[in-house]
């Protein structure tokens, strides 16, 4: 997409309604706004309010754009309120999600590559989430150091629905100590104010930052930096990732003074702690982004959490449905994606023989698609003769009629085997 954007064209050099407002001509120029236009189309992601998609919006912006920025420099330009979505949670509750419009996320995407170098030095070094350069793997690995050097107690504090109470006047207030351009403060402001639209009535509210939207964790760092400092100024070993935050100490008594601490320091920001899923308590078993740490001869060691299996096992079935009338190559390809992903994070797992009992599940699982499909006994028994198995392994098999999570293991991982799946291009998670 070719954006008018160029500054000659839409705002001539010497205009007097430029005059202070470097931060929005960095992050309406032309350079910046194609790199956060490809962001914002890898991203995908629905169309927000306005019904228009991303193929859309780029038609639309051919011809409108030239007036969307001038109205953004000159400050007078409203965005769209956003559209309001709930997704089910794993655990069974629920989270609301703001989906902006393509055009507002492709605005927020452009101030956001302009102020996250101005800011994300400012931020503390035992923040992870959202941060270049940062990921949950340091902050798995910096946790994993803290409970290593013996501070085996964790103040685990979870905030109530935080970006729903994320307080616009606190806010605004900690971002204008870092950013001294006023523009940029309205821009931000009118964002936050854009309010939500449910069941086509817009909601105004004077608190929350709407998850969807690319500059919602940038703000909830600058927010958040507040309590970092603090923990820092007293000296605490601790890791943040976004809103969840653990302190790790070296008694149980620390750590109930600690959790004293950190809600005081929530209130300030009229935040509140989750009380049913923050606790003071061993750091063992305790789930931290998916991963929970174990002990083995002294050696704190990393493992996939048992809720994080949990939510796998459930993905994995629905991918692998036996109604589902797919060919198996098929349903390798729809599972490889998922495997791969979460494969690449929890690459720090330091338990492969669970690995290896999720991967013989899932095989497991896939040899019982094959048998199904395969239907008639005489069909199966041909099959599996002709891919090696033995007449006895192959009568045992085709004698279970229908029974085919059971069939699946008898005997059968000789023949339908690791180098078969290898040909399906099933990947291995060990």
């Amino acid at each position: 997409m070719n954006l008018p954007v160029s500054d000659e064209a839409c705002c001539p050099q010497g205009d007097t309604e430029s005059v202070g407002q470097g931060l929005l001509q960095r992050a309406f120029a032309r350079e910046n706004l194609q790199q956060a236009w490809k962001r914002v189309k890898a991203n995908k992601g629905a169309a927000g309010v306005d019904g228009l998609n991303i193929d859309q919006t780029a038609q639309h912006l051919l011809t409108e754009w030239a007036e969307i920025r001038q109205q953004l420099l000159s400050g007078v330009y409203r965005p769209s309120p956003v559209r309001r979505v709930v997704i089910p949670k794993p655990d069974g509750g629920e989270r609301e999600l703001g989906i902006p419009t393509v055009t507002d996320r492709l605005i927020q995407q452009a101030l956001l590559q302009v102020l996250q170098p101005l800011l994300d030095p400012t931020f503390s070094e035992h923040s992870y989430g959202f941060r270049p350069g940062r990921n949950a793997h340091g902050a798995i690995l910096a946790a994993q150091h803290y409970v290593s050097s013996g501070r085996q107690i964790v103040v685990d504090v979870d905030l109530e629905k935080f970006f729903d109470r994320v307080d616009h006047d606190i806010l605004i207030d900690r971002l204008s100590k870092r950013i001294a351009e006023q523009p940029v403060i309205w821009l931000v402001r009118a964002y936050l104010d854009a309010g939500t639209m449910k069941d086509g009535v817009v909601e105004k509210r004077r608190c929350g930052a709407p998850q969807g939207g690319p500059l919602s964790p940038l703000l909830a760092n600058v927010l958040l930096d507040e309590v970092d400092r603090e923990l820092e100024r007293r000296g605490h070993c601790f890791v943040r990732y976004a809103d969840d935050a653990n302190v790790y100490v070296r008694s149980q008594k620390a750590g109930e003074r600690v959790m004293a601490l950190l809600r005081g320091l929530y209130e300030k920001l009229h935040l509140s702690v989750n009380e049913s899923k923050s606790a003071v308590a061993s750091a063992f078993g305790r789930k931290f982004l998916g991963y929970e740490f174990w002990s083995r001869r002294g050696e704190v060691r990393r493992a996939v959490s048992y809720k994080a299996q949990k939510q796998f096992k459930q993905r994995v079935r629905q991918l692998t449905r036996r109604n589902c009338g797919r060919s198996m190559q098929r349903v390798v390809d729809d599972l490889r994606q998922y495997l791969l992903g979460w494969k690449a994070y929890f690459s720090l797992s330091q338990t492969p023989k669970v690995l290896r009992l999720l991967e013989e599940w899932i095989r497991h699982r896939l040899r019982a698609i094959q048998l199904k499909q395969w239907k008639r006994g005489t069909t199966a028994f041909t099959k599996l003769q002709a891919l090696g198995a033995n007449r006895d392994d192959a009568q045992r098999a085709v004698g279970n009629t229908r029974r085919w999570w059971r069939t699946s293991c008898l005997g059968l991982n000789r023949v339908l085997n690791l180098a078969w799946f290898d040909r399906l291009g099933l990947p291995r998670l060990s």
